[in-house]
């Protein structure tokens, strides 16, 4: 039997307002390269009441940053599947951005495998599918000034942050162990997702295409559902009214099949 989550979980934290104690589903949320658990705190705040917004927070940033970085993403899949356990007691529904949704996928496949709980759902955000092939760019193996550019490219972080060197000095451990994390994964043939997909991508990103996220299609066997953006990789920073309008629609029609039984 599940056990009750713990909020002082050092990977699952509750994130935003707090709910009602009677609040069906739970959402988790995880994070992009480089990216924290409170970077969830205005999608939560969008959501309410429709869900209790959980975040999962890497090691190697904010109070975690004491701790050296996961440098795959079997690694931080595995720590996850582990640590979500205490939280099935509710329904599960996954949101993931970037990195976060590769996460996301790889600890449901591990969920299925092992006949549990896995989540209603799982919505996608800002990253090309599982299937499809990484850009071999390698940033990870560059120097420090190659990451910051990254950073400044993806307009994931703000630019003034990145003049300043004590904080720049701080993420950048974590930062390179993420990348190293999501450049070097490579999709395994197996089993696919039983439950819906719904992807998001802003419509001017060019790392994750109309046409890349699409295929998101290949890993379910249930029902698929794309939506566009405007926007580029952060789009949702720019309107999280619209992504959290988007990801109540999803609670919703996620549930609606449990609801019906």
């Amino acid at each position: 039997m599940a056990q009750t989550g713990d909020r002082n979980s050092l990977w699952i934290r509750g994130v935003g307002p707090a709910t009602h104690k009677d609040t069906r589903v739970r959402l988790v949320c995880f994070p992009h390269a480089g990216g924290a658990a409170s970077f969830y705190h205005p999608l939560a705040t969008e959501v309410g009441q429709a869900a209790e917004v959980l975040a999962v927070q890497y090691p190697g940033r904010q109070d975690r940053r004491g701790e050296p970085a996961c440098v795959t993403i079997a690694e931080l899949a595995d720590h996850v599947h582990d640590e979500i356990q205490a939280w099935t007691d509710r329904p599960l529904v996954f949101f993931g951005h970037s990195m976060g949704a590769v996460i996301a996928y790889e600890v449901t496949r591990r969920m299925q495998r092992q006949g549990e709980h896995s989540p209603l759902g799982m919505i996608v955000s800002g990253r090309r599918a599982p299937c499809l092939p990484f850009p071999a760019r390698n940033v990870h193996q560059h120097g420090d000034a190659a990451l910051i550019e990254e950073l400044r490219r993806q307009s994931g972080t703000a630019a003034s942050l990145l003049e300043d060197k004590e904080v720049v000095r701080m993420i950048l451990p974590s930062l390179r162990g993420d990348y190293r994390a999501i450049e070097t994964y490579r999709h395994q043939e197996g089993p696919e997702l039983t439950c819906p997909i719904t992807a998001m991508t802003g419509r001017q990103d060019p790392g994750a295409t109309e046409e890349q996220v699409r295929a998101w299609r290949n890993h379910t066997h249930a029902a698929f559902e794309l939506r566009l953006f405007p926007g580029g990789h952060f789009y949702l920073s720019d309107r999280w009214d619209a992504v959290g309008e988007a990801v109540r629609d999803c609670l919703t029609t996620f549930a609606h099949p449990v609801a019906t039984h």
